[in-house]
């Protein structure tokens, strides 16, 4: 399943059981939203991006039909979602409109949920805004939602009509965001396999102060994630093993309030996911010594965040992948160096590797050779 590494980022067109989407890399994003009619439209911004871009985005703006999100957990909150709707409907939403998402993957999330819900489904469009959402979120139909504190628990399954990709936006995100969004594209060339992994700790430094070599990552990330989306779209396959790192990485998390960014968390999550396997027994170690090096460098700036082994393990018991009370369902490197899914028994075994690599601080754990 080898991906050939791109010199250059076209658009394409994603095939879902509900509609084709095309995927467009518009350098002009105002191009666009000046084509639509506004009074057709609801608009769904995240705040920060609002104000940003209030300049650009003023004609929006003053049209009043602009509903703001916060981007943080608690806005993805199914008890969050009847303010959204409230807001929307005392705002003249129609039957037949179109809802268009600025922002990242809260954004989209919020966006997804709703479009699908209100009036038994209406069409929407997204601008991902984060490299996170960008590189991983913007295509493959879902939407997360959040209930009850547990996390992404609820959701839909439902397609964008359009995505429009636009690198300028990387422009304005913090250094931690792009650590983020490079998570997601580590995690999808790791699936893919080692090889294109090792294309990425080539360019690493290059993609952190280049975005056009960055975008050539996005756009193989998703040639990568395209693949899966339109073979098991509705995630009961292939697509799990999607869930690389983020076992981990949501109880990462949580355990640290979400002070973490969520790619970084998933970056810690593979590292995490890759030692386990060698610990188990399952890889002889040759996945966590590939891939650790770039890991950590991807993540080192966050180890000053503590993170509770008791609210570590207690999340990562209560993920939505679980099958069974005192069993994991994990994404795991084999002995072929391939990804796939694991049942772990979570005993006392499990909680003290998780122990051992938790005070590690995620340093070299395996020695060479």
């Amino acid at each position: 399943m080898e991906v050939l590494h791109v010199s250059n980022v076209n658009d394409f067109e994603i095939i879902a059981s509900k509609r084709k989407y095309q995927v467009v890399f518009e350098p002009d994003f105002l191009k666009s939203l000046q084509g639509l009619d506004l009074e057709q439209c609801f608009f769904i911004i995240d705040k920060n991006v609002k104000h940003i871009y209030q300049e650009q985005l003023s004609r929006i703006i003053l049209s009043a039909r602009v509903l703001e999100i916060d981007a943080n957990e608690l806005s993805k909150s199914l008890e969050s979602i009847p303010n959204y709707v409230q807001y929307l409907v005392e705002n003249n939403i129609k039957r037949g409109q179109l809802l268009v998402a600025i922002g990242g993957g809260v954004t989209q999330d919020i966006c997804c949920f709703l479009s699908t819900n209100l009036f038994r489904g209406l069409d929407w469009i997204f601008y991902p805004t984060t490299l996170l959402a960008q590189a991983d979120s913007c295509i493959g139909s879902k939407s997360s939602i959040n209930c009850l504190s547990i996390k992404n628990i609820m959701g839909s399954f439902n397609p964008p009509n359009k995505v429009y990709m636009n690198r300028a936006f990387l422009n304005s995100l913090e250094q931690k965001d792009i650590f983020s969004g490079i998570g997601e594209i580590i995690k999808a060339h790791a699936i893919d396999s080692l090889d294109q992994v090792a294309k990425i700790k080539n360019a690493y430094q290059e993609m952190l102060i280049d975005f056009k070599v960055l975008e050539k990552f996005i756009y193989q990330s998703m040639m990568i994630k395209k693949r899966f989306i339109e073979v098991d779209e509705f995630d009961q396959g292939i697509r799990n093993i999607f869930n690389y790192g983020h076992s981990f990485g949501h109880a990462i998390e949580a355990a640290t309030n979400y002070e973490i960014p969520h790619g970084i968390a998933v970056t810690m999550g593979m590292d995490f996911a890759n030692y386990v396997a060698y610990r188990i027994g399952i890889n002889d170690g040759t996945f966590y010594r590939s891939m650790h090096q770039l890991l950590f460098e991807n993540y080192q700036y966050s180890l000053d965040v503590p993170i509770d082994l008791d609210r570590f393990l207690n999340a990562i018991a209560k993920d939505k992948k679980n099958t069974t009370k005192d069993k994991l369902t994990l994404i795991l490197p084999n002995h072929k160096q391939a990804l796939e899914k694991v049942s772990c028994l979570f005993g006392e075994d499990f909680k003290a590797i998780c122990n051992d690599f938790l005070c590690s601080k995620m340093v070299e754990l395996i020695e060479e050779g």
